[in-house]
Protein backbone atom coordinates (compact mmCIF):
# COMPACT_ATOMS: atom_id res chain seq x y z
CA UNK A 1 0.00 0.00 0.00
CA UNK A 2 0.84 3.50 -1.02
CA UNK A 3 1.39 6.17 1.63
CA UNK A 4 1.10 9.88 0.93
CA UNK A 5 1.72 12.40 3.36
CA UNK A 6 -0.75 15.37 3.71
CA UNK A 7 0.76 18.39 5.24
CA UNK A 8 -1.40 22.01 5.67
CA UNK A 9 -2.38 23.96 8.56
CA UNK A 10 -6.21 23.81 7.53
CA UNK A 11 -8.06 21.18 9.32
CA UNK A 12 -10.87 21.24 6.78
CA UNK A 13 -8.26 20.71 3.60
CA UNK A 14 -6.23 18.14 5.60
CA UNK A 15 -10.03 16.11 6.10
CA UNK A 16 -11.17 16.30 2.40
CA UNK A 17 -8.04 15.24 1.15
CA UNK A 18 -7.42 12.32 3.64
CA UNK A 19 -10.85 11.48 3.06
CA UNK A 20 -10.66 10.68 -0.48
CA UNK A 21 -7.21 9.38 -0.59
CA UNK A 22 -7.93 6.67 1.81
CA UNK A 23 -11.20 6.03 -0.46
CA UNK A 24 -8.05 5.08 -2.94
CA UNK A 25 -6.41 2.81 -0.71
CA UNK A 26 -3.53 5.03 0.10
CA UNK A 27 -2.06 4.81 3.75
CA UNK A 28 -2.43 8.44 4.90
CA UNK A 29 -0.52 10.62 7.60
CA UNK A 30 -0.70 14.47 7.99
CA UNK A 31 1.56 17.37 9.51
CA UNK A 32 0.14 20.91 10.19
CA UNK A 33 3.43 22.65 9.04
CA UNK A 34 6.79 22.17 6.82
CA UNK A 35 8.54 21.56 10.10
CA UNK A 36 6.24 18.71 11.38
CA UNK A 37 6.75 17.66 7.35
CA UNK A 38 10.32 17.14 7.46
CA UNK A 39 10.59 15.60 10.60
CA UNK A 40 8.13 13.25 9.33
CA UNK A 41 9.71 12.60 6.09
CA UNK A 42 13.27 12.15 8.18
CA UNK A 43 11.23 8.99 10.51
CA UNK A 44 9.86 7.37 7.31
CA UNK A 45 9.71 7.17 3.56
CA UNK A 46 6.59 8.27 1.61
CA UNK A 47 5.41 7.41 -1.69
CA UNK A 48 4.09 11.35 -2.31
CA UNK A 49 3.88 14.38 -0.37
CA UNK A 50 1.02 16.83 -0.93
CA UNK A 51 1.89 20.06 0.69
CA UNK A 52 0.66 23.42 1.18
CA UNK A 53 2.80 26.59 0.55
CA UNK A 54 2.00 28.87 2.69
CA UNK A 55 1.83 27.72 6.46
CA UNK A 56 3.42 28.98 9.80
CA UNK A 57 6.71 28.46 11.23
CA UNK A 58 8.38 26.50 8.09
CA UNK A 59 6.39 26.85 4.46
CA UNK A 60 6.30 24.80 1.28
CA UNK A 61 8.90 25.86 -0.56
CA UNK A 62 11.53 25.45 1.96
CA UNK A 63 9.83 22.36 3.51
CA UNK A 64 10.46 20.79 0.09
CA UNK A 65 13.59 22.19 -0.69
CA UNK A 66 14.71 20.28 3.22
CA UNK A 67 13.04 17.14 2.57
CA UNK A 68 14.73 17.19 -1.77
CA UNK A 69 18.36 17.15 -0.12
CA UNK A 70 17.99 13.81 2.15
CA UNK A 71 14.92 11.91 -0.07
CA UNK A 72 13.84 11.65 -3.80
CA UNK A 73 10.24 12.18 -2.88
CA UNK A 74 7.20 13.07 -5.20
CA UNK A 75 5.72 16.53 -4.23
CA UNK A 76 2.30 17.86 -5.25
CA UNK A 77 2.21 21.79 -4.22
CA UNK A 78 -0.92 22.98 -3.36
CA UNK A 79 -1.77 26.96 -3.25
CA UNK A 80 -3.67 29.77 -3.92
CA UNK A 81 -1.46 31.35 -5.64
CA UNK A 82 -1.71 30.69 -9.67
CA UNK A 83 0.67 32.78 -11.06
CA UNK A 84 3.28 32.07 -13.76
CA UNK A 85 6.07 32.89 -11.46
CA UNK A 86 4.20 30.94 -8.76
CA UNK A 87 4.15 27.81 -10.77
CA UNK A 88 8.01 28.40 -11.99
CA UNK A 89 9.10 28.55 -8.43
CA UNK A 90 7.42 25.61 -7.73
CA UNK A 91 9.37 23.66 -10.06
CA UNK A 92 12.53 25.09 -9.47
CA UNK A 93 12.22 23.48 -6.13
CA UNK A 94 11.77 20.56 -7.05
CA UNK A 95 8.30 19.98 -7.09
CA UNK A 96 6.47 17.42 -9.52
CA UNK A 97 2.63 19.12 -10.08
CA UNK A 98 0.94 21.99 -8.71
CA UNK A 99 -2.34 22.13 -7.85
CA UNK A 100 -4.48 25.78 -7.41
CA UNK A 101 -7.25 26.08 -4.69
CA UNK A 102 -9.98 25.77 -4.93
CA UNK A 103 -9.54 22.20 -6.78
CA UNK A 104 -11.24 19.03 -7.30
CA UNK A 105 -10.40 16.31 -4.45
CA UNK A 106 -10.77 13.95 -7.49
CA UNK A 107 -8.64 15.34 -10.13
CA UNK A 108 -6.29 15.64 -7.46
CA UNK A 109 -5.93 12.05 -6.53
CA UNK A 110 -5.69 11.73 -10.04
CA UNK A 111 -2.69 13.34 -10.39
CA UNK A 112 -1.59 11.04 -6.96
CA UNK A 113 -2.11 8.51 -8.90
CA UNK A 114 -0.10 9.20 -11.82
CA UNK A 115 2.88 11.17 -9.60
CA UNK A 116 3.56 7.52 -8.13
CA UNK A 117 3.05 5.47 -11.31
CA UNK A 118 5.44 7.84 -13.09
CA UNK A 119 8.19 8.21 -10.07
CA UNK A 120 11.39 5.88 -10.56
CA UNK A 121 11.36 4.78 -7.24
CA UNK A 122 7.74 3.64 -7.03
CA UNK A 123 7.60 2.23 -10.23
CA UNK A 124 11.27 0.14 -10.38
CA UNK A 125 11.36 0.65 -13.88
CA UNK A 126 14.78 2.02 -13.97
CA UNK A 127 15.76 -0.62 -11.66
CA UNK A 128 14.85 -3.19 -14.40
CA UNK A 129 16.74 -1.58 -17.31
CA UNK A 130 18.94 -4.08 -18.91
CA UNK A 131 22.70 -3.03 -18.06
CA UNK A 132 23.30 -2.53 -22.09
CA UNK A 133 20.38 -0.14 -22.04
CA UNK A 134 21.73 1.95 -18.86
CA UNK A 135 22.80 5.01 -21.07
CA UNK A 136 21.45 7.31 -23.03
CA UNK A 137 24.24 9.42 -24.72
CA UNK A 138 23.85 12.41 -27.43
CA UNK A 139 24.79 15.85 -28.53
CA UNK A 140 27.06 15.91 -25.54
CA UNK A 141 24.70 15.04 -22.85
CA UNK A 142 24.74 11.79 -21.17
CA UNK A 143 22.12 10.08 -18.51
CA UNK A 144 22.50 7.20 -16.49
CA UNK A 145 19.13 5.67 -16.50
CA UNK A 146 20.03 3.10 -13.56
CA UNK A 147 21.32 6.19 -11.26
CA UNK A 148 18.94 8.72 -12.44
CA UNK A 149 22.03 11.09 -13.30
CA UNK A 150 22.75 13.44 -16.07
CA UNK A 151 25.91 14.82 -17.47
CA UNK A 152 26.38 17.63 -20.02
CA UNK A 153 29.76 17.99 -21.85
CA UNK A 154 31.17 15.36 -18.59
CA UNK A 155 30.33 17.78 -16.05
CA UNK A 156 27.77 16.29 -13.72
CA UNK A 157 24.54 18.19 -13.71
CA UNK A 158 21.29 18.06 -11.03
CA UNK A 159 18.01 18.24 -12.39
CA UNK A 160 14.29 17.76 -10.47
CA UNK A 161 13.05 14.59 -10.99
CA UNK A 162 9.99 15.73 -13.57
CA UNK A 163 13.11 17.52 -15.16
CA UNK A 164 14.61 14.62 -15.97
CA UNK A 165 11.54 12.64 -17.32
CA UNK A 166 10.99 15.39 -19.61
CA UNK A 167 14.98 14.96 -20.81
CA UNK A 168 14.85 11.14 -21.16
CA UNK A 169 11.48 11.15 -23.05
CA UNK A 170 12.98 13.86 -25.47
CA UNK A 171 15.97 11.78 -26.01
CA UNK A 172 14.48 8.53 -26.46
CA UNK A 173 12.06 10.18 -29.09
CA UNK A 174 15.11 12.02 -30.51
CA UNK A 175 14.17 13.49 -33.99
CA UNK A 176 10.85 13.07 -33.58
CA UNK A 177 8.65 15.98 -33.43
CA UNK A 178 6.57 15.90 -30.15
CA UNK A 179 3.07 17.80 -28.97
CA UNK A 180 2.51 19.08 -26.29
CA UNK A 181 -0.15 16.85 -25.47
CA UNK A 182 2.02 14.08 -26.19
CA UNK A 183 3.80 15.26 -23.70
CA UNK A 184 1.50 15.84 -21.35
CA UNK A 185 0.35 12.64 -21.58
CA UNK A 186 3.52 10.38 -21.85
CA UNK A 187 5.52 12.60 -19.30
CA UNK A 188 2.32 14.12 -16.39
CA UNK A 189 0.60 11.33 -17.30
CA UNK A 190 -2.64 13.16 -18.04
CA UNK A 191 -3.96 15.22 -21.09
CA UNK A 192 -8.04 16.79 -20.52
CA UNK A 193 -6.86 18.63 -17.54
CA UNK A 194 -3.15 19.61 -18.28
CA UNK A 195 -1.87 22.54 -19.14
CA UNK A 196 0.32 23.10 -21.93
CA UNK A 197 1.87 26.27 -20.52
CA UNK A 198 3.27 23.70 -17.71
CA UNK A 199 5.40 22.15 -20.60
CA UNK A 200 6.40 25.22 -21.53
CA UNK A 201 7.85 25.98 -18.42
CA UNK A 202 9.22 22.74 -17.45
CA UNK A 203 11.05 23.10 -20.70
CA UNK A 204 12.44 26.73 -19.99
CA UNK A 205 13.81 25.34 -16.96
CA UNK A 206 15.13 22.01 -17.92
CA UNK A 207 17.20 23.76 -21.05
CA UNK A 208 18.59 26.59 -18.25
CA UNK A 209 20.56 23.62 -16.77
CA UNK A 210 21.99 22.56 -20.25
CA UNK A 211 23.82 25.27 -20.92
CA UNK A 212 25.41 25.39 -24.38
CA UNK A 213 23.39 21.97 -25.05
CA UNK A 214 20.15 23.57 -24.55
CA UNK A 215 19.61 23.52 -28.20
CA UNK A 216 19.62 20.35 -28.23
CA UNK A 217 15.97 20.88 -27.61
CA UNK A 218 14.46 22.68 -30.24
CA UNK A 219 11.15 24.16 -30.21
CA UNK A 220 9.06 23.55 -33.10
CA UNK A 221 6.64 26.91 -32.88
CA UNK A 222 3.21 25.66 -33.21
CA UNK A 223 3.65 22.27 -32.55
CA UNK A 224 5.67 21.38 -29.63
CA UNK A 225 9.60 19.95 -29.04
CA UNK A 226 11.96 18.26 -30.64
CA UNK A 227 15.78 16.64 -29.62
CA UNK A 228 18.47 16.80 -32.12
CA UNK A 229 22.45 16.44 -31.52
Amino acid sequence: MSRILIVDDEADIVSLIERYAKREGYEVETASDGGEAIEACIAKDYDCIIMDVMMPDVDGFSAVKKIRSQKDIPVIMLSAKGTEFDKLFGFEVGVDDYVTKPFSPKELMARVNVVIKRHPISTGQNKQAEDSDRFLESGGIKVDLLGHNVWVDDEKTELTSKEYSILVYLMKNKGIVLTRDQILNDVWGYDYFGEDRIVDSQMKLLRSKLGKCRERIQTIRGTGYKFED
